[in-house]
């Protein structure tokens, strides 16, 4: 049976996965209302769970060290009642050899190598290798829509990254390059790379176990 997770939680880790964000772009990530969402940022930063910044125009929200272990704290208990049968660990491992096609289309996304420079920029002069591209990011959108099924059985706010995915690569597919690697979007890099990180905190595991 698929379980909800509590709001604190939603929202603590919604504050780990976007790293620094306004408390509208939390509050959606969250699934909350947003006067919902202020009031329990505001009562997370009186326990020192996470802390507002300003600088330069931009404001936003990121998580403590306090905040990041309490986040911890939660996923591994919610983990240990949700997932007995460990389903999550066995789509993370599924997991992995998608990551690697999808670090490698990004690269080929981002560089065209030449005789002359292995780095040069992909200018996208090239449509039949765009498109080849596309269609590697497309197939693995839907390997995604496969995991994230078998994840939100379990866990339900482990649901909604196919979609954003799929959104994305819809927009990089008309044209809106952007879409597929940029960091300030909700691009397939973005989405993916958010994914990534969930299951490795839902998991309590470290990126640097993977090396």
């Amino acid at each position: 049976m698929t379980r909800r997770s509590a709001a604190p939680l939603l929202l603590l880790h919604a504050v780990r996965l976007e790293g620094f964000a306004d408390s509208d772009v939390l509050a959606e990530r969250a699934g909350l209302r947003h006067g919902e969402a202020l009031r329990m940022l505001h009562e997370a930063q009186r326990e020192g769970r996470v802390q507002h910044t300003a600088f330069g125009g931009i404001e936003g929200w990121s998580l403590t060290e306090s905040g990041r272990a309490e986040d911890e704290r939660l996923l591994s208990a919610e983990l240990r009642a949700a997932d007995p049968e460990g389903e999550v660990a066995a789509v993370y491992r599924d997991f992995l050899p998608l990551n690697a096609r999808l670090l490698r289309a990004v690269t080929d996304w981002q560089l065209a190598p030449t005789e002359e420079d292995a780095f040069a920029p992909n200018d996208h002069a090239d449509r039949d290798r765009d498109a080849r591209i596309l269609d590697e990011l497309a197939a693995l959108g839907a390997a995604l829509a496969e995991l994230e099924a078998r994840l939100a059985g379990v866990l339900a706010r482990l649901s909604g990254y196919a979609d954003r995915y799929a959104a994305a690569l819809q927009r990089a597919r008309s044209g809106m390059h952007e879409w597929v690697d940029r960091t300030d979007t909700d691009s397939c890099h973005r989405v993916w790379f958010q994914l990534h990180e969930d299951l490795l905190a839902t998991l309590g595991l470290s990126r640097a176990a993977e090396v």
